[in-house]
């Protein structure tokens, strides 16, 4: 593996982690406030479905993505043959196996600092005459402001380190799909190729490192919150 490869590979895991962590937030955003904010029937299993890749296997989460998104599945299928559009072993497959498993953590840090909120302050800018999207835009976003960051963190991190569903549904192709973890066990598996692995889990350490540090941070700035609440 050639140095330029290595520099591809963390290049290439870094745009994946970003992207899935972009694209995700906003959805995140939503179903945390939908859980933490309403009622509604199968709730429950809302919330148990939003949670289900936290406990599957990831190589179990990648097979059920390409049932759906592979050149026969479910969606894949028809995208394939009516517009010509590929989505397995993909770039954007990468990104999607990456989105699919760190969704939960995303919803789970926003839905935290949402229950954490003190919603008298809501209240009071519903007294106050403002509207609910000006009351949400105004106060609780900014309330919650740490708790999306620290989410968003957790996610990248996440996301940076996925192996299991990325090779399922996106194999592991050089300059494409191949991500940190992928480009390890890869050169694990030929002679000569531990000095390169080891470059990359380093790589991943900091970085890794880093994000939690910047986590740790962020739920301390919650915790002050939540002390000045009671």
């Amino acid at each position: 593996m050639e140095t330029g490869a290595v520099f591809t590979t963390i290049g290439l895991s870094v745009r994946v982690a970003v992207l899935a962590t972009l694209l995700n937030l906003p959805g995140a955003l939503a179903v945390a406030w939908l859980l933490a904010r309403t009622r509604f029937p199968g709730r429950t299993l809302v919330d148990g479905l939003v949670n289900l890749p936290l406990v599957m296997p990831p190589v179990t989460t990648g097979y059920l993505l390409l049932l759906l998104l592979g050149r026969r599945g479910l969606i894949g299928r028809p995208l394939f043959e009516v517009f010509g559009v590929r989505v397995a072993f993909t770039f954007t497959a990468a990104v999607l196996a990456a989105m699919v498993v760190s969704f939960p953590l995303i919803v789970r840090s926003i839905r935290v600092a949402l229950d954490m909120s003190d919603r008298r302050l809501e209240q009071a800018a519903w007294t106050l005459g403002a509207g609910r999207r000006d009351t949400f835009l105004r106060v609780t976003l900014p309330l919650v402001m740490p708790g999306i960051a620290n989410g968003a963190v957790l996610g990248f991190a996440r996301s940076l380190g996925e192996f299991g569903a990325t090779m399922t549904f996106a194999g592991n192709i050089a300059g494409e799909t191949r991500t940190i973890p992928l480009a390890v066990y890869s050169q694990l598996q030929v002679p000569g190729g531990e000095r390169h692995a080891a470059l990359l889990v380093a790589v991943s350490v900091v970085i890794s490192l880093a994000a939690m540090v910047a986590s740790a941070t962020m739920g301390a700035r919650l915790d002050r919150q939540r002390g000045r609440r009671a």
